[in-house]
């Protein structure tokens, strides 16, 4: 594939994403950007039908799209069946921080003389690798990273800066952990004797498998005696807390500010939204999505949409029916009473 300062010709998008080009292949490009704002020199792409308002009027010197949106496209296509996954491709081809990693140990870094370092290592400005750490091949470390001792990090992970790995923490190959992330913190644990509370000994660990992504300022706590489990490909978005213990199964995706209490298990492929909360000691089954704002109190045991809460309405009509929720348990009770008059009658 022809690349110069990340510009592709569209027959080099073609090839690499396996789309059938209509168009000129030899017009070069050098980035991507919405049907709206895309300049000649950007391909865009058409996922949602909501967008294809935008696509008659668009300046993109080519659109990835499906091909039932071909005819309708003003300028070069690249069609896919699903453009949305080739979009995903297509964006690492133009990331900047492609072919900018770097390598060696900046001067300002301390790391423990028991270190084992794999071949292209980078660790970062003010970075802090304590003893009996692992850094396997092509590890980047950030400025300001702390990896706590007796961690293991896998080939091809990366920490941006300031991710904080504590002591005793497995992480998988090709991890992706960003900035102010925490991974082995102490889980919440204290028991009370009635009058003040008395701190447990978080002893286990926490180990992430592969390909697991984990957005800033997320937190994940270390388990009490045995680990805190993420599996492969798990995604986790910002914001996120994880108490000790809490396993989750590969390939599932957690959005912004979700938080899941003790000893919970989430199944494989599941979609927690935004905000969701989840208690602890619960199963969560493989396949569930659970949609943006619910609160999950039992387990839930089959795959499907579950959702709970109620969305936002104008604060009139909230107040009257805060007041009906409260009367809920009357009104059934009463309706109770009256089926059982109505069947005697």
């Amino acid at each position: 594939m022809n690349q110069d300062a990340r510009t592709l010709t569209l027959a080099d998008i073609a090839e690499r994403l396996g789309a059938r080009l209509t168009g000129d292949g030899e017009r070069r490009v050098s980035g991507l950007a919405t049907l709206r704002d895309a300049t000649p020199n950007q391909v865009a792409f058409l996922a949602n039908r909501a967008y294809l308002k935008d696509l008659p009027d668009t300046r993109a010197a080519a659109v990835l799209l499906a091909p039932a949106h071909g005819e309708a496209c003003p300028v070069a296509c690249l069609e896919l069946d699903n453009p949305y996954l080739g979009y995903a491709e297509l964006s690492r081809l133009f990331d900047p921080l492609v072919g900018r990693t770097p390598s060696g140990t900046h001067p300002t870094a301390v790391v423990a003389d028991d270190v084992r370092l794999g071949d292209n290592v980078a660790i970062g400005p003010q970075a802090v690798i304590e003893a009996g750490v692992t850094l396997d091949d092509d590890v980047v470390i950030g400025a300001g990273c702390v990896v706590g001792a007796d961690s293991c990090i896998g080939s091809g992970s990366r920490l941006h800066a300031n991710v904080t790995v504590c002591h005793g923490v497995v992480i998988g190959a090709r991890a992706i952990l960003h900035s102010g992330c925490v991974i082995g913190g102490d889980g919440f644990g204290f028991a009370h004797d009635g009058g003040r509370w008395h701190k447990i000994a978080q002893l286990g660990g926490v180990v992430l498998g592969d390909d697991v992504e984990i957005g800033s300022c997320s937190s994940i706590d270390r388990g009490a005696l045995g680990d805190t489990v993420i599996g492969d490909d798990v995604k986790i978005d910002s914001q996120v807390q994880i108490a000790h213990n809490v396993q989750i199964g590969d390939h599932s995706a957690l959005a912004g500010c979700v938080g899941i209490a003790g000893s919970t298990r989430v199944g494989k492929h599941c979609m927690l939204g935004g905000g969701v909360g989840l208690s602890g000691h619960l199963t969560i089954a493989d396949g569930v999505q659970v949609t943006g704002m619910s609160l999950v109190t039992n387990s839930l045991l089959e795959p499907g949409i579950y959702s709970s809460g109620t969305g936002a309405m104008d604060n009139a009509q909230w107040r009257r029916n805060a007041v009906r929720f409260k009367q809920l348990d009357d009104i059934a009770r009463r309706l109770s009473r009256l089926e059982k008059v109505g069947r005697g009658g």
